[in-house]
């Protein structure tokens, strides 16, 4: 027997000791499971959904202009057709995640074969890895990120940015990115003044950030609820469960409901039908 022969059984309990030790093999994902998945970074896979958390289109009220423009892009991108990456950004609780849900749900309905993929902000340095799943799946994909922005000595928008226009790969042609953001540059004010201030050549100090949200092709604005687009939303939902109310009382009871909030939003209004569908003891828990 040679010295080789007589090492070989140490030599493969060895190997198969590595092989334990290293991470396991990434998973090939099912997207035939579900129309909507989580990504988790770690140890990177797909989480299906079995039901979305959303709210019907016909119950979004305020924002039909820039509903319109997002469920046309969705539905050309859903057909095969070009489309933009979309930021929706602006006033808080004003529909902007419940619309770009509401318009995966509708280009869904209408062609098939649409997923959508959420991914965590924190988890954004993990989007190319996302994508490499994602390329070569029979399937068109919405990615999308809410609550997006980057704040001080924060590099992952990097990876977003190659991702969205500029890197070598790029994003792959069945993938759109959707993002949500308060801040429409996606980075606080005060540390693009900071920056502006203290560079060498100010005019160029925060241009790689800001030219983030310049890779998007559609800008889609939210702002705070007037008081009749307010009122509406709280009718919709008041019809839309059968509450039985008065008008007056109902106008009156929502209107110092949102004073209290210090707010009119899409989502105050929500909040105060479900204090008055409990009052009332009416179940919402579907929509």
């Amino acid at each position: 027997m040679s010295d080789t022969d007589a090492i070989r059984p140490l030599l493969e309990r060895i190997a198969v000791a590595l092989e334990r030790l290293g991470p396991p093999a990434a998973e090939t994902p099912d997207f035939e499971a579900a129309d909507a998945f989580v990504w988790h970074a770690e140890p990177g896979r797909f989480e299906a959904v079995a039901e979305v958390n959303r709210v019907p289109l016909a119950l979004l009220k305020g924002i039909d202009h820039t509903a319109g423009i997002l469920l046309d892009n969705t539905r050309r991108f859903a057909a095969g057709l070009s489309a933009n990456n979309a930021l929706l950004w602006g006033a808080r609780g004003m529909g902007k995640s419940s619309l770009v849900k509401a318009a995966h749900a509708d280009a869904l309905g209408r062609y098939g074969k649409l997923k959508l993929i959420e991914i965590q902000r924190e988890d954004i340095d993990s989007l190319p890895q996302c994508l490499s799943f994602l390329k070569a799946a029979p399937f068109r994909f919405i990615v999308f990120c809410d609550d997006l922005s980057f704040d001080h000595d924060d590099t992952s928008y990097k990876s977003l940015k190659a991702v969205l226009e500029g890197g070598i790969e790029g994003r792959p042609k069945n993938v759109l990115f959707y993002a949500t953001s308060n801040r429409r540059h996606l980075m606080p004010r005060d540390m693009i003044d900071n920056e502006r201030a203290t560079a060498i050549n100010p005019g160029e100090a925060t241009e790689e950030k800001v030219s983030l949200s310049d890779r998007f092709g559609l800008w889609l604005g939210f702002h705070n609820a007037s008081q009749d687009d307010y009122l509406t939303m709280v009718r919709t939902y008041v019809t839309h469960f059968k509450l039985k109310i008065d008008d007056k009382e109902l106008e009156r009871d929502a209107l110092e409901w949102s004073t209290t909030r210090g707010a009119r939003s899409g989502r105050v209004a929500w909040q105060y039908v479900q204090d008055l569908a409990g009052r009332l003891q009416i179940p919402t828990d579907k929509i």
